[in-house]
């Protein structure tokens, strides 16, 4: 694996989400001095929080999974998780609702799920299942350590034997193939393939090696932060901050210093020059080659990048609950196929919506007033590649939203809003979000594995990128595993702590 050359005494971090204090946990507990420059006044990056009128929400992630990856990066600073995190399991992790009134509850006991699959499906789909659970667990084990939780710099990488286990396996099909071998009812398959759009495709264009995410998040289990998930992150922070990482808050970077091959400092809004040995670039990948790297390092794959999806949020401070609501929720369109070619191929807004809303005070009561919920919903949108003017749709989508939201149980949900927040493409665009997507480049072949973006900047010996626009890829578990690669390509992988969940 190549490493960085040249002294590693002084590191800086630039950005201070999930992939940056990954990183900065695990460089400091191998004894180097490390610096993080943030531009917000506190941590997170898009894992970040809003306060109003006694409401706390949630603006990036809601559903956490993996949670050993966090215990992870605070065992290498000898720190306990449940020391500085209270973590809740989340049941049922997701409650599907469909067109048709029915109704699944997906649980991480594969029993319980199986007998719920059996209840609404019928046995025979059950038993289906049993089989995708088997599935979906061997494909986990045979993509983490050698793909996933690794740099890859060549495809000659890949070959390895495990390699041929996810051949035989059927990884490199599409989804939807696959997943239809195990599960025959239309409301099974949707449920266990949907998040193929958080890789940025349809299920139907997506490979089989990204039903791993079913795996994480409907087999391993979901899990909320007391706090909610902003909590991490400043978890993350405070235990870096007592094991010597300094912290930069309020602070814009604006340029990294080169010369030659190397980095030797970054320069900020008000002047300053802080000189370093390595630079970790936590920002948005393409957003950091643009802004802060010279033009003659970027490569022609960052500039011809293709990105997924986008989202549009509502978050909404109500008077309302609504009857037996889960945590996580998600609601299905009669359209399936054409959903996803309205969003990604034509570049349209859904006509029939499938949504998620999360109801986080269901978990943690303390983020809204007594007697009180709050509520984040989102739609998926395109992405700012599609010719779609935000500065016009926004007021005119948010009636949208609320207009569904009523037709499909919320009735009333616009009446009871006492406090509330959009954020549409042309928002995540404003936090430095190229093509006005959270969710980064899409796992197109062409972009996966060794065909995705770098962590090593090319041309430059110092330079290290983390988050999800890099390897391994879109997800809190995959960026959070991008910052133990980014601290491997400092330290080296044989001194590098490795993940107790995955070793």
């Amino acid at each position: 694996m190549r490493t960085v050359i040249g002294p590693t005494d002084r590191i800086v971090i630039v950005g201070a989400g999930l992939g940056g204090l990954s990183a900065a946990l695990r460089l400091a507990g191998a004894g180097r001095q490390v610096t993080v420059v943030e531009r917000e006044d506190v941590p997170g990056g898009r894992t970040g929080q809003l306060r109003m009128s006694g409401y706390r929400f949630d603006t990036g992630p809601t559903v956490l999974t993996m949670p050993d990856l966090i215990a992870d990066a605070f065992d290498c600073v000898g720190e306990n998780l449940d020391d500085w995190l209270q973590l809740r399991p989340v049941d049922p992790l997701y409650r599907a609702r469909y067109p048709d009134g029915s109704t699944l509850d997906i649980h991480a006991d594969p029993d319980a799920t199986a007998d719920e699959i059996a209840r609404v499906c019928g046995p025979g789909e059950a038993a289906g299942y049993r089989r995708f659970v088997a599935f979906v667990s061997q494909l986990y084990r045979a993509q983490m350590r050698d793909f996933i939780d690794n740099s890859i710099d060549s495809p000659l990488d890949l070959v390895r034997p495990s390699l041929a286990r996810l051949v035989a396996l059927g990884a490199f099909r599409r989804l939807d193939a696959v997943v239809a071998r195990y599960l025959h009812d239309e409301r099974t398959r949707r449920v266990f393939s949907f998040q193929a759009m958080y890789a940025g495709l349809s299920p139907h264009d997506a490979l089989a090696v990204y039903a791993v995410i079913a795996y994480m998040d409907s087999v391993a289990g979901v899990y909320f932060p007391v706090g909610g998930m902003h909590a991490v992150p400043v978890a993350m922070a405070l235990a870096a901050a007592k094991h010597g990482v300094t912290f930069r808050y309020g602070t814009t970077v604006t340029r990294v210093e080169t010369r030659g091959r190397r980095a030797i400092a970054v320069h900020t809004a008000t002047g300053e020059r802080i000189a370093a040995d390595v630079v970790v670039l936590n920002p948005d990948l393409p957003t950091a080659y643009r802004e802060l790297l010279p033009t003659s390092v970027t490569p022609r794959r960052v500039r011809d990048l293709r990105y997924s999806p986008s989202c549009f949020l509502l978050l909404a401070g109500s008077s309302a609950g609504f009857g037996d609501q889960a945590h996580h929720t998600i609601h299905f369109g009669r359209a399936w196929q054409r959903t996803f070619d309205e969003i990604i191929k034509r570049g349209e807004l859904m006509s029939d919506p499938s949504f998620l809303v999360t109801t986080p005070t269901i978990g943690d009561p303390s983020l809204a007033p007594a007697d009180r919920h709050s509520y984040y919903v989102l739609f998926p949108t395109p992405n700012l590649t599609a010719p779609l003017d935000w500065s016009v749709l926004a007021r005119r989508y948010r009636d949208e939203v609320v207009e569904t939201l009523e037709r499909r149980g919320y009735a009333g949900f616009g009446a009871a809003i006492e406090v509330e927040h959009t954020i549409t493409p042309a928002d995540w665009r404003a936090r430095g979000m190229a093509a006005g997507t959270p969710f980064a480049a899409a796992h197109t072949v062409g972009q996966t594995g060794p065909f995705r973006p770098s962590n090593l900047a090319p041309g430059l010996d110092n330079v290290v990128f983390t988050g999800s626009g890099t390897q391994p890829g879109v997800g809190v578990p995959m960026v959070l595993i991008s910052g133990r690669l980014a601290a491997e390509r400092v330290l080296g992988r044989d001194r590098a702590y490795r993940s107790r969940a995955l070793r």
